[in-house]
């Protein structure tokens, strides 16, 4: 439902997405760093900015070096997987992350749009409960599997833990502290202000190489072999310097963030073939309704799972009976009471009657009744309790009469009990 109020001003303006509310998280983190040696985030991430933005080098040289810096302690390598995160949520919002198809008429070249993406997440938090009897975040497909990071889902938490941004932040702001009491002289002191030093190099070489160098590759190497070792060198430092377990955490931060990312890509890049999927399962499903198409979808699939489905659909939808649906065993109890009663059941239940006994006995599945016309009430009675492995040598009729009518009144129970696991049965996705 619409809500009006608002509603006009909203479509008189426009929206201006962004995702500053994640950069202002980063940037609130970074602001840790005073630019004084103490710290080295704020050297990461000019370094990875000055690779990627370089105009000079290919984009194999951009991918060596960016390797090699990532792999000397990928997790103390901050700047380069929080910018990572500002560069996957702009193409969230640009809808670049989706790439482009000649064969979809959706924004630029075939690319993806902001809006479809939020309208694909959208249908899928209903269609997947219905096709694959999940929900959406059951199957790693809910509204923040896909875009989580762009809702600053690591500002918040969801238990007593502290947020991920939040205890990054606390970490820099140890080693910081850290650093500063030991003086310029501690270990620390110098493993930090060596990064900042060596990234500092490596931007300011970067920013002086030209379209007509030659000979620039030994040099770019040694700078980035010596911020990498820099980085080796602090990460010892730093387990030194503080008590605790900040390397594994700071190794587990960067893990739930690196994650979250990968998952998002690879959702978002698929979007577009998994709802296609989704949605035509949807289409061939609501073809069972009809006998017709029923039979000739049994008859053109090749996958048995797709022929037992559509074979089946007519006797599973008339196991189907909404009075049997049941959450627990009491419910399922209850329910068999209200259908014995709906039925009329118990119908007969006085054991000395019987005539009624033995009609009853004649309308019982298990029984076979050939020649029954023949047999006199009591003769109907002792056939039916053989038939059934109910004892009548040195038994009176009356006895008998009780053994088998206790067995045919459980039997009318169990037919029931019998519905209404088929009834459970049919509306299991499976």
């Amino acid at each position: 439902m619409t809500v009006n109020k608002g509603l006009k001003s909203l479509a008189e303006s426009t929206p201006n997405f962004s995702n500053q509310a994640l950069e202002n998280a980063i940037n609130d983190i970074k602001a840790i760093d005073k630019d004084d040696g103490y710290q080295f985030i704020k050297s990461q991430f000019a370094v990875d900015t000055a690779i990627h933005n370089n105009t000079v080098l290919t984009t194999s040289q951009k991918n060596d070096a960016l390797e090699t810096l990532y792999a000397a302690q990928p997790h103390l390598q901050i700047g380069r997987y929080l910018n990572d995160t500002i560069r996957h949520t702009n193409k969230i919002i640009d809808g670049s992350i989706i790439p482009g198809d000649p064969d979809i008429a959706e924004g630029e070249n075939g690319q993806g749009t902001f809006r479809e993406i939020l309208q694909l997440v959208q249908g899928l938090q209903s269609s997947i409960p219905e096709i694959y009897g999940v929900t959406a975040k059951e199957k790693a497909r809910s509204v923040t599997d896909h875009l989580g990071l762009l809702n600053n889902m690591f500002t918040r938490s969801e238990d007593s833990t502290q947020p991920i941004f939040t205890r990054l932040k606390e970490l820099m702001l140890l080693i910081r502290d850290t650093a500063t009491a030991g003086g310029g002289s501690s270990a620390l002191a110098i493993g930090t202000a060596a990064v900042r030093f060596s990234n500092t190099q490596l931007v300011t070489f970067l920013a002086g190489i030209r379209d007509d160098s030659t000979d620039f590759q030994t040099s770019l190497d040694n700078r980035v072999n010596q911020s990498a070792g820099n980085m080796a060198s602090l990460n010892t430092r730093i387990g030194n310097a503080i008590q605790g377990d900040i390397i594994n955490e700071l190794v587990s931060i960067r893990n739930k963030i690196v994650t979250q990312q990968t998952l998002e890509n690879s959702n978002i890049t698929s979007l577009r073939t998994f709802t296609t999927t989704v949605t035509d399962n949807e289409a061939f499903v609501s073809l069972a309704e009809d006998p017709e198409l029923r039979k000739l979808m049994a008859n053109v699939s090749q996958n048995s799972s797709w022929q037992t489905y559509f074979n089946d659909y007519e006797k599973n939808l008339s196991y189907q009976n909404p009075i049997y649906t049941t959450n627990t065993d009491s419910d399922k109890s209850s329910t068999i009471d209200l259908v014995l009663a709906s039925r009329g059941l118990p119908d007969v239940t006085d054991h000395f009657d019987f005539q009624a006994v033995a009609k009853k006995a004649t309308q019982d599945s298990r029984i076979d009744t050939k020649n029954f016309d023949l047999f006199t009430t009591e003769e109907v009675i002792t056939k039916s309790c053989e038939q059934l492995g109910i004892i009548t040598a040195n038994r009176l009729i009356e006895d008998q009469s009780k053994s088998l009518l206790q067995s045919m009144n459980d039997h009318d129970r169990q037919v029931i009990a019998g519905e209404l696991d088929q009834n459970e049965d049919a509306k299991t996705l499976s």
